[in-house]
């Protein structure tokens, strides 16, 4: 039998495969949409991830450390670390800020650990460990640092001595690992100007500066260049131990706020990223809704411009459902062109992207689906105005 759509696609070919380009485009966008979500979710599982953590201690009260702010004293991880059930603990600080490498700047996130503890980066592609405890770093190479490039955090130059890979901030900022002092001075401490201004206004207190007490003026200077807050204290649970029951002892006897692997996820992913996760959704929707727009005037537009060959059709006892299938199967047609197009696309634009996009064959395959079922919907405009045509048309009537 012959196939009425597969003629009349041939006979306008460019058209029609012009037509579904454009089409794919507006698919492959819908795609990458989808796929920056996806790698939202993905950073935020990564960076918990690379943590290394079990449970992640908080100031109380607080959702942090990267949802909110948090400040809780260093030597709080050996109280911690006393609890049964605790295999690890260790100070983490994060900070995230732009980090200079020659006259340019990156933005990354800062993260102060110990060596050998948890927050440690789990593996390297280039380079060695941190061997010192001051000014050596190890940043992803998402950050464009290059091993042995020195690097500028806040007052203190820092060598590029290791690379990792794939360990970025919930937002996709590239992670830069230092030493926990340093990181704790970058984040914590005044500026130099500021340190002089304090120390102006403490001589000028009284209360500070007691002629009895020669001391205490130097006391005080001194406690205001040592910082010993911290954002995190991160905590690997030992064999034998739940998470959940090694949290709960943390929160009743340290009255701190301690989350687990799965409070964090809920966090970072339900919370953190509910906002762009909603915005991404109201553009999926409106690509959606102006794809069939699309699609239907598409449609419409090639059926009118074939009035005359459908009264013929019409006219030699071609039935309606023949007529209604051929430009149903051209619909299809359209969309199938269009997503294969837009899932190529998609596929070669997306690591151009600054953030990382994820693309998941099951988003491919609901986007398969989605598709025919819009042009098979945004076929029934045309299919309507085709079965009105009157075979009279053929012959001029």
């Amino acid at each position: 039998m012959i196939s009425l759509a597969g003629r009349d696609i041939l006979h306008s070919w460019g058209k029609f495969v012009l037509t579904g380009i454009g089409l794919g485009l507006l698919i492959g966008a819908t795609l990458t949409m989808a796929g920056v979500y996806r790698g939202m979710v993905d950073d935020a599982q990564v960076l918990l991830t690379n943590s290394g953590a079990d449970i992640w201690v908080v100031q109380k009260d607080t959702q942090g450390p990267y949802a909110e702010a948090s400040n809780i004293r260093d030597d709080v991880y050996r109280g911690v670390l006393g609890l049964p059930g605790v295999a690890q603990a260790a100070n983490v600080t994060y900070l995230t800020m732009q980090v200079l490498h020659g006259d340019r700047e990156s933005r990354s996130m800062v993260v102060g650990f110990e060596p050998g503890q948890p927050g440690e980066p789990t593996y390297l592609v280039a380079g060695r460990r941190l061997l010192r405890g001051h000014y050596e770093a190890i940043a992803d190479v998402k950050a464009g640092f290059r091993l042995g490039e020195r690097i500028r955090i806040r007052r203190h130059d820092y060598e590029v001595v290791g690379l990792t890979q794939r360990t970025v901030s919930s937002g996709g900022d590239p992670m830069v690992f230092i030493p926990i002092k340093d990181a704790q001075e970058a984040q914590f401490l005044k500026d130099n100007d500021a340190i002089i201004a304090d120390r102006a206004r403490t001589a000028a207190n009284p209360a500070l500066n007691r002629p009895g007490v020669p001391g205490l003026l130097d006391a005080v200077n001194a406690a205001q260049t040592v910082n010993h807050s911290v954002n995190a204290v991160l905590v690997k649970v030992g064999a034998g131990s739940t998470a959940e029951s090694v949290a709960q002892e943390i929160r009743r006897w340290k009255h701190l706020q301690a989350y687990t692997r799965v409070q964090m996820e809920e966090i970072l992913v339900a919370k953190l990223i509910a906002t762009s996760a909603k915005q991404i959704a109201m553009f999926l929707a409106i690509l959606t809704v102006v794809s069939a727009a699309i699609v239907a005037f598409i449609i419409y537009t090639m059926t009118l411009g074939k009035i005359r060959e459908i009264a013929v059709l019409k006219l030699i006892g071609t039935r309606n459902r023949s007529i209604a299938g051929m430009i149903l199967q051209q619909a299809l047609g359209l969309g199938l062109i269009g997503f294969i197009v837009g899932k190529i696309a998609a596929t070669l634009w997306a690591p151009a992207f600054p953030k990382y996009v994820l693309l998941e064959s099951g988003d491919a395959l609901r986007a398969f689906i989605v598709v025919m079922l819009v042009c098979t919907l945004a076929s029934t405009l045309a299919i309507r105005a085709a079965l009105k045509v009157d075979p009279a048309e053929a012959i001029g009537g």
